[in-house]
């Protein structure tokens, strides 16, 4: 993270913006595991329009909070990244260069808002495959739904020994909780993912290599017991059970918009951890109103409460920690590749023993 751009703000935003980073960084370090070797920081976060200009755009203040987020995972799938890429450029900039970005092109197609999606990885972390790519639908008889408004975008990535083939989507909301074409996005989406599992997943993989197909992102499913969420797992998508347990990924944690979903199930892997980082807790608090008022023209708690989700977003980040560490697991497979090889024992300390001599070698010793 590179916090060098700070002395050039001016004294009383330096001194608002700094207090602010102290806070979420206190919070981050509270809430969310320390990333390091062995295992992946995956997160999906939709930065609600991540370039757009209501409400006069973001404040410096918000990239800092944004960057800061981001730094403290591994790898990112942003949703609603706008045509406009200088908000992501400022927060990839911040990141620093061992960060990087790959995000698709505009969509222009009805429903589409001209979103971009995009991943943003830490280099020391994780590597990139080469895959890239966007999901088409084939044709269908579909009356409501001939391509997928936003289209899901495709990346591989490596992180420790483990593969993992993310598809992050933005589904559209429309109205109401089950929106016929909300629910026929996912459900084709899905389907398709199914279908071309063999594309991404090699099947011959060992068990030191594991290769996992994933679809995360905003599905704006309302809850799980609708059908928008049935039209994800029925296709054979499988939400980790400690996943499952978390609540709501909107504001009020009410609504399970956002999901990580594991194609039958994370092979070779385990999710040690997970949960839904609430930056509202440390930035952009109500006890942060007063001084944000001036700057934002939010004078009272109704517009200031929608206005911070302009300068962060109206989505918490959902996250979860995979053990990607299977180096045992590739020595005992090496031990078993070559037949009467054994394990090589611990070392153990060395006891001091008498010397003998070599088999049929004289000595120098007289009897007396």
């Amino acid at each position: 993270m590179d916090y060098t751009p700070l002395r050039r703000l001016k004294n009383v935003d330096k001194q608002r913006v700094i207090g602010g980073l102290r806070k979420l960084r206190t919070g981050l370090l509270q809430d969310v595991p320390r990333k390091g070797p062995g295992n992946l920081l995956l997160a999906s976060w939709n930065i609600r329009e991540f370039g757009g200009t209501k409400y006069g755009g973001r404040m410096e203040d918000a990239r800092f909070f944004i960057a800061e987020c981001m730094n403290h995972f591994d790898l990112i799938a942003v949703q609603e990244v706008r045509r406009d890429l200088r908000a992501l450029r400022d927060v990839m900039r911040l990141l620093g260069p061992n960060w990087d970005v790959v995000f698709t092109d505009v969509s222009y197609a009805q429903g589409g808002n001209s979103e971009r999606m995009a991943f943003v990885f830490d280099k020391n972390q994780v590597f990139f495959t080469g895959l890239a790519g966007e999901l088409v639908l084939p044709p269908s008889k579909s009356k409501v739904v001939a391509q997928i408004a936003r289209t899901p975008f495709i990346c591989g990535f490596q992180a420790g020994w483990a593969k993992f083939n993310l598809c992050t989507v933005h589904i559209y909301y429309g109205t109401g909780d089950e929106n016929p074409r909300r629910v026929e996005e996912i459900e084709q989406t899905a389907q398709l993912l199914a279908k071309k599992a063999d594309d991404y997943l090699n099947p011959g993989r060992q068990a030191y290599s594991p290769e996992n197909l994933v679809l995360l992102g905003d599905f704006n499913i309302a809850n799980t017991g609708q059908k928008t969420y049935q039209a994800l797992t029925g296709a054979g998508f499988v939400i980790p059970k400690s996943l499952q347990k978390l609540p709501g990924s909107n504001v009020k944690g009410d609504k399970a918009y956002d999901q990580i979903a594991f194609y039958k199930e994370a092979e070779g892997i385990s999710c040690d951890r997970a949960g839904v980082f609430d930056f509202f807790k440390y930035v952009y608090t109500a006890a942060d109103e007063p001084a944000y008022a001036e700057l934002s023209g939010a004078t009272n708690a109704r517009n200031y409460a929608d206005w911070r989700t302009y300068q962060m977003s109206d989505h918490l980040i959902m996250w979860a920690q995979f053990n990607v560490d299977k180096t045992d697991s590739y020595l005992d497979d090496v031990a078993r590749a070559e037949p009467g090889l054994t394990p090589a024992p611990a070392p153990a300390a060395r006891k001091s023993a008498k010397r003998k001599s070599p088999p049929g070698r004289k000595t120098d010793a007289r009897k007396k």
